[in-house]
């Protein structure tokens, strides 16, 4: 006996435009993560004093330059910076997300 099973056309997104831009969206939000991990980071060793002042112009240049490579990307799928970045929510349901800390 043999069953098939149907799933109904509106659950699938299936159109190459769409599945490109979803797959952008996912590489975008993962990188954006990166770059705030990162820049964090950066901003911690900085309040140390752990980076010279070369490294901490080399640091801020390569952001700057991720940031504009991202803005041309979003640009280039049509996505917002709202559309490829998390919002966290720190405390479960109703706690702050990370833009509110």
């Amino acid at each position: 006996m043999t069953s098939t099973v149907r799933l109904p056309s509106e659950r699938l997104e299936l159109e190459p435009e769409g599945l490109e831009q979803g797959l952008a969206r996912l590489v975008l939000t993962v990188i954006e993560l990166l770059r705030e991990v990162i820049e964090r980071q950066a901003v911690r060793r900085v309040e140390l004093g752990d980076l010279t002042p070369q490294e901490i112009e080399r640091v801020g240049l390569a952001l700057l330059r991720l940031d504009q490579r991202l803005a041309e990307m979003r640009e280039l799928f049509g996505l917002t910076q709202d559309d490829v970045t998390l919002k966290l929510r720190v405390g479960g349901v109703g706690g702050a997300t990370n833009d509110q800390r």
